[in-house]
């Protein structure tokens, strides 16, 4: 008895592979790159009109020139407001990291000050507050101070401002701010002008109150009966009615997008993580897509992208990076980006990258969970999530302790091959997809049957016999489809 592989089949499957391959590259692109609006759509902000928008709306003063910044951290000792999971030292590394991500921004000082009254307009006690104020403007060269917490109200960002004669911004505007220099795509640039108008508004009611304390005359403009709060107010507005709107059609082409990769049944496999936890470069190191350039500063990726790499079994994934989380991201930031996040819902597998080199990386795990949550990810997808170690290179002598987690250094290559593996199994299960050997009958239909309606991994013919075994990745439906029409044969 015979056995070979048939070199035409074999050539057939390569160039079948090659071509869905080709096909899948052409999908992730549309994926990937943003299509042409219909003309006439009235509807719908056009390129220009984002970028005017976006342009002109960056709140006054974080974008102006070089800062020189003060960094401020609130310690919180008591109550409930106080952090558990990490240290100061630890949040005030983190708040570096931030200012040093922005270009021609630089931290000339900082200091970490115990507070019982975080809730209160100045933050800190009298004493606190005033040998605070000391220290900031005995600081030579300054133009800026970041007070490490989640928001300011529009208060106490005026009172601080007038006590310490500077820029006063939260971490709500330096993260905003960072966003919006990464920002490439038309979508970026709508979320990020959506998550401004909240600052703007703020910084509004800022400036229409010193304008009251300062005799600004008539609070009634031209004789219309409006104020000019309430005219900067409705254009607002107007304004966040007309980004929504033209979300909300993005957020309907992501969704047919979804359709048809759904329909070519491709799985998907969405990498997320803390900001900077090396998501991109594993990616690129499972895919080899040379396109893929990752950058060592928080945020680099602001925008879904699609990308294609294949298993051990030769099926074909897509796998999605995500924007990166943050401890005390803002809901609204969260909010504004939810169309983007929204892609992890309808993923068929998660794989959560945490550096393991981070001396956060407990607190990191702990926020990305807390994120996936506030988003309401399904049952099914936490509980089926790989937990990947990364950056095991940055470590000596790392011993591994953890048996449901998967070390790997993306940028050295090690551990992707045991990655891979485990998310073969699990998209397997995840899609109901069976990886069978079946025997068939080469004067029937039954290997083109399984070229169109299944992916054919492998052939081997048996000559003397007319038949074949094709080892296939194959739907639960379409298998029962196959033995339907050829069962008995």
């Amino acid at each position: 008895m015979r056995r070979r592989r048939l070199s035409s089949l074999h050539v057939r499957t390569f160039a079948l592979s090659a071509g869905r391959l080709k096909n899948t590259d052409d999908f992730i692109t549309g994926l990937n790159e943003e299509e042409e609006e219909d003309e006439g759509d009235e509807d719908f902000i056009g390129d220009e009109e984002v970028e005017e928008l976006f342009q002109q709306q960056a709140p006054a003063g974080i974008r102006e020139g070089q800062h020189r910044v003060f960094i401020v951290h609130p310690d919180v000792k008591w109550g409930s407001r106080k952090q558990h999971l990490t240290t100061a030292e630890l949040m005030m590394a983190e708040a570096v990291g931030l200012v040093n991500t922005l270009d021609n921004w630089r931290v000339v000082d900082k200091i970490i000050m115990s507070t019982k009254t975080p809730e209160k307009k100045k933050i800190f006690g009298k004493g606190n507050f005033q040998a605070l104020t000391e220290k900031i403007r005995q600081t030579a060269g300054i133009n800026a101070v970041f007070v490490n917490v989640e928001r300011l109200s529009p208060l106490s960002e005026r009172e601080l401002e007038e006590a310490w004669g500077v820029k006063v911004f939260d971490r709500y505007s330096v993260v905003l701010h960072i966003f919006r220099c990464n920002a490439r795509t038309k979508e970026a640039k709508l979320q990020i002008s959506l998550a401004e108008i909240p600052l703007l508004r703020s910084r509004l009611k800022n400036e229409i109150a010193n304008f009251d304390q300062q005799g600004g005359g008539s609070r009634y403009i031209g004789g219309s009966g409006e104020t000019l709060l309430e005219i900067q107010q409705r254009l607002l507005k107007e304004r966040e009615m007309k980004i929504r709107s033209a979300l909300e059609k993005l957020r309907r082409k992501r969704h047919l997008l979804r359709s048809q990769r759904k329909h070519k049944e491709f799985p998907v496999v969405s990498v997320l993580g803390y900001t900077n936890c090396g998501k991109t470069t594993l990616i690129k190191a499972l895919t080899g897509d040379s396109g893929l350039q990752p950058r060592n500063q928080l945020f680099a990726t602001l925008d879904v992208t699609v990308h294609a790499g294949q298993l051990p079994s030769h099926m074909t994934v897509l796998y999605v990076d995500t924007i990166g989380f943050l401890s005390q991201l803002p809901h609204q930031l969260i909010d504004s980006f939810s169309a983007t996040l929204e892609d992890i819902k309808y993923s068929d597998l998660l794989v959560h990258v945490r550096d393991i080199s981070h001396p956060e990386t407990v607190n990191q795990k702990a926020n990305v969970q807390n994120v996936l949550k506030n988003l309401q990810i399904p049952d099914r997808l936490l509980s089926s999530m790989i937990e990947v170690y990364n950056k095991i290179d940055l470590i000596d002598n790392y011993q591994f302790t953890e048996p449901h987690a998967l070390p790997i250094s993306a940028l050295e290559g090690r551990g992707l091959e045991e990655l891979k593996k485990a998310v073969e199994e699990e998209i397997v299960n995840s899609t109901g997809k069976h990886i069978l050997d079946l025997q068939v009958d080469l004067g029937t239909p039954q290997l083109s049957w399984l070229y169109k309606e299944a992916t054919v991994q492998d052939v081997q013919v048996n000559a003397d016999e007319g038949s074949a075994v094709v080892k296939v990745i194959i739907s639960t439906a379409a298998y029962g489809r196959y033995k339907k029409l050829f069962a008995g044969r």
